[in-house]
């Protein structure tokens, strides 16, 4: 052993610190207490965890609608007005849109409502309920197959089925609400304009009627006229429209823009050559009503065919959203899991007993040896012992 300095004038000290052989030793010397200690230990762990009540998951799955691709077709009708309407709807379809809407408030509000949460975790707030319901749901989405998947906890097997499948149940609702999808989004547009284009209409028609018949007019404005002048009006709304939409996405200067303006200024010059001649004939305030009148109808007309169709594509994409898994009440619970926590508790106890015979062995050995008992009163002067 190697010798150290003298201590107080003393003879010099001999470093007589613990091998490993000695701690080995010690391990050895107290196996029963490392084998009793630990054990009694996870034994009492498992004891205690059958004072919690159990826990019970429920899991559902479904698929998430999926972007129609073939939906713009259904717009091709309608000229200038097409690239409006596929701009308004155009909303991406992604399954963390879902995601995001089942971990809204207006979902979680719904789930609270339905079930009285706040009863059933005996709160106060609605906040709080709904805290309480997220920490017991877990929501993801697996993106190799696309799938959405619910999972909720609770001490109640059949509450826990029943809140899991409430789950999609409010998703549907909320959803219903809102223009997620394209179709969703065009029913939306759509239902805005013929709304719109109804009451404008409406006002048309009682005008025109205000107005009373004349044979002349109906001379100076044959029918087809009005028709033509009707549609080209239309038309050039619809133009106007789609270049307010290129401006707001789009520069000035851009091509798209350039040749929009174009478009706006031809069928807007042709408009205005017909109200020109229309203009020179008699009984223009009846014939500028009636004109008005056709406009309208022919707007409120394509606005419907489209609504419908809109309506018909939504309700597809309703049929889509489809529940693979429906959850049923769990035949086992999930937790407590007693044979982790028995073994756990064991492991971590049986190096808590460990680390004590180390540590205690370690300290009687310091204390025998002169060497460290001196390393022991520094150690203690250091620390502020006496």
């Amino acid at each position: 052993m190697s010798e150290l300095p003298a201590v107080n004038g003393g003879v010099p000290l001999r470093n007589d610190s613990p091998t490993s052989f000695d701690l080995l030793l010690a391990l050895l010397q107290r196996w029963k207490v490392m084998l009793i200690v630990p054990l009694l230990l996870g034994a009492a762990a498992v004891g205690l965890s059958f004072l919690v009540a159990p826990t019970f998951t429920a899991r559902t799955s479904f698929i998430p609608p999926q972007q129609q691709g073939s939906a713009a077709s259904a717009l091709a009708s309608l000229g200038a007005l097409a690239s409006v309407a596929g701009g308004a709807a155009g909303i991406r379809t992604q399954a963390d849109q879902y995601v995001a809407l089942l971990q809204s408030t207006a979902v979680l509000d719904g789930m609270v409502k339905r079930f009285d949460l706040m009863r059933v975790y005996d709160v106060k707030l609605r906040s709080d309920a709904r805290r309480n319901l997220t920490e017991n749901s877990r929501i993801g989405l697996n993106k190799r197959d696309g799938l959405i998947s619910i999972e909720v906890d609770d001490e109640s097997k059949q509450l826990a089925a029943d809140m899991a499948n409430a789950y999609v149940e409010e998703l549907r609702r909320l959803s219903s609400t809102l223009a997620i999808t394209e179709a969703q989004g065009r029913r939306s547009f759509f239902e805005r304009e013929l709304l719109r284009t109804k009451e404008k209409l409406t006002q048309a028609q009682q005008a025109l009627q205000a107005s009373g018949f004349n044979a002349s007019a109906l001379k100076s404005e044959p029918r087809a006229a009005a028709d033509a002048f009707a549609k080209l009006k239309a038309e050039a709304t619809g133009a106007e429209v789609r270049l307010q939409a290129l401006r707001s996405s789009l520069a000035d200067g851009s091509p798209e823009v350039n040749q929009q303006q174009a478009v706006v200024m031809a069928l807007r010059s042709q408009v205005a050559r017909m109200e020109t001649e229309t203009d020179k004939s008699a009984d223009v305030d009846y014939i500028g009503k009636y004109r008005e009148f056709k406009y309208q109808e022919t707007l409120f007309e394509l606005f419907s065919r489209q609504y419908e169709l809109a309506r018909v594509d939504e309700a597809r994409e309703g049929a889509l959203f489809q529940v693979v898994d429906i959850a049923t009440p769990a035949e086992r619970k999930s937790r407590p899991k007693r044979a982790l926590i028995g073994i756990g508790t064991t492991m971590l106890s049986l190096l808590a007993v460990a680390a004590w015979v180390l540590g205690a062995e370690f300290l009687r050995l310091a204390k025998a040896s002169p060497a460290g008992a001196a390393r022991l009163t520094r150690l203690r002067q250091a620390l502020g012992g006496r």
